[in-house]
């Protein structure tokens, strides 16, 4: 796993062979987006270590949405921790173990990237401690406003920290050969209309699921993407 300053002192990336997690700071108060895969718990907090910090202090884990690579280490690293996690009320079930991942209706080009994804350990039960709806503002980030922003899944969010101007996407976009829309979606046309609500945002950082975080020009870029929409991917 790689560890990427993104902001110095708040913002890191957590890189794992597939996607990403990110840890951001107020003070020595944590905050994880998403959480890698099953069995890297470990690796998650020897980066939190290396960056002179406790994992103790994590505080809580948002989840993006349901899918493996976001969701394996959380169940592990909030019993070793006692933090909180939380996931949009439509993913929850899911997270928990209640009803099965929601399956992508799948582009012919997908289909290798799809099965590439599958070998990913599969992500045990894990918790919801909340759900969250649309508009709901968590306790981190000097207020992180919850964006419903279906379509990769149903209930997939984006996190936005407005008085930073950081946003985190989840696999809504993917920080690809440019910014493009994520794949694997069960919904295209939502999925299109939450990258267009998500753009709309003009963040001066993008933070993806899959790419390099995006820190310069973001809103241009964006705005960019979303005029390119017939030819995304």
């Amino acid at each position: 796993m790689d560890l990427v300053d993104v902001l110095p002192q708040r913002l890191h990336m957590l890189r794992f062979p597939i996607g990403q997690a990110y840890l951001w700071r107020d003070g020595e108060a944590l905050t994880l987006i998403d959480s890698g895969h099953a069995g890297s718990a470990s690796a998650v907090e020897d980066a939190i270590r290396c960056l002179g910090l406790d994992p103790g202090r994590l505080e809580r884990i948002v989840l993006t949405h349901c899918h493996r690579d976001h969701v394996g280490a959380a169940e592990e690293l909030a019993a070793r921790w006692g933090a909180e996690v939380l996931a949009h009320r439509l993913e929850a079930p899911v997270i928990r173990g209640e009803l099965p991942v929601p399956e992508p209706v799948l582009l012919d080009w997908e289909l290798p990237l799809y099965e590439h994804g599958l070998t990913v350990p599969q992500a045990p039960p894990t918790r919801v401690d909340r759900e969250l709806e649309d508009g709901d503002v968590l306790p981190f980030g000097d207020g992180a406003v919850v964006v419903h922003a279906p379509g990769h899944t149903p209930g997939s969010i984006g996190i936005h920290l407005p008085s930073h101007g950081v946003l985190f996407v989840g696999d809504c976009m993917a920080g690809v050969d440019g910014v493009v829309l994520g794949v694997f979606n069960v919904d295209r046309t939502g999925a299109l209309a939450s990258f267009r609500r998500l753009a709309g945002l003009s963040p001066s950082v993008v933070c993806f699921g899959h790419g390099d975080p995006l820190t310069r020009d973001a809103a241009a870029t964006l705005r960019a993407a979303t005029a390119a929409e017939p030819s995304l991917p």
